[in-house]
């Protein structure tokens, strides 16, 4: 069985030509699929042995510590898997097609106000008169998620070559596409002051943003100094996509269309890019409940759009 995954991980790489992370999350996902397997039985498992039941059982021990979004993303992987086999025809049917995922809650983005994103991408330049060369850098990394509306691991995955005079070209984004968006003024202009001090940090490759060390920057490490500078600016508790969340649902409520906000954000859908307009709705009435000469019961409606 640890051939047919080494084999497995090839054909996402290389014939599929997924992402990295997709490879990883895939793998990850039927590894734990096979060990929940492998303990069941009692032994090493084999193909024959991810049949419907088990199959069943395997989502039914995912309840108790995963959300129906998750399990599904995980029953995804395994699907994935068994169709891999069975191209390979080592099995004669992908059974795990025949398990319906549990259904996910329909939840709508997570968004900060203007206000709030503006606070939270002025936090680190307003935190010193001579921000440090990692102060500029996060700045810089909080314009582009705020002001392009990329996924952090498009984000951090930018390289020097990447970056253009009005515009950035994200490689191989989910799904493995490129597209390219446009870079605003208040964008370029951190990038600006970030670059003229990049050399500081001695880079050892072409990334575009780089950590303490000279590497690349995780994605795990924004995540945590998206933490600390909300914590600074004073914003709710929030993470590094309610920014691209937040760059969707400014721009409808400024009169973009969809069909152009699913473009700019990569979407391959525009049923997913939908769901900012129901945001927007939700913002919109919680902002007008409150004015004293509304004369409307709207339920207050908080910035992730949920009713208080």
């Amino acid at each position: 069985m640890q051939a047919l995954v080494e084999r497995f991980r090839d054909h996402l790489a290389y014939e599929k030509r997924s992402s990295p992370n997709t490879v990883r999350a895939y793998l990850e996902n039927v590894v734990a699929a096979l060990a929940f397997v492998r303990a069941k039985r009692g032994r090493e498992p084999e193909p024959r042995d991810l049949d419907i039941p088990t199959l069943r059982s395997y989502l039914a021990s995912l309840f108790e510590h995963n959300e129906p979004a998750t399990i599904a993303r995980k029953l995804s992987a395994v699907r994935a898997f068994l169709r891999f086999l069975r191209r390979e025809r080592i099995i004669d049917e992908n059974l795990a097609m025949l398990v319906r995922p549990p259904k996910a809650k329909k939840s709508l983005p997570s968004f900060l106000t203007p206000e709030q994103a503006a606070a939270l991408v002025e936090a680190p330049r307003a935190a010193s008169r001579r921000p440090t060369v990692l102060e500029l850098r996060d700045a810089a990394i909080l314009e582009v998620l705020y002001g392009c509306g990329l996924r952090v691991s498009e984000c951090v995955g930018l390289d020097l070559v990447d970056l253009e005079a009005i515009e950035l070209r994200v490689r191989r984004g989910k799904g493995g596409k490129d597209r390219i968006v446009p870079l605003g003024e208040k964008a370029r202009a951190a990038l600006d002051a970030y670059l003229d001090r990049r050399a500081e940090l001695r880079p050892t490759d072409g990334a575009l943003f780089l950590n303490a060390r000279g590497a690349r920057v995780t994605t795990r490490s924004v995540r945590r100094f998206v933490d600390r500078h909300a914590l600074v600016a004073g914003t709710p508790p929030t993470h590094p996509h309610a920014l691209r969340h937040s760059y969707a649902t400014h721009l409808l409520g400024s009169g973009a269309d969809l069909r152009s906000i699913q473009q700019l954000l990569g979407h391959s859908s525009l049923k997913t890019t939908a769901r900012y307009a129901h945001t927007d709705i939700h913002y919109l009435m919680s902002q007008y409940s409150n004015h004293p000469k509304s004369g409307r019961s709207f339920a207050r409606v908080d910035v992730k759009g949920k009713r208080k």
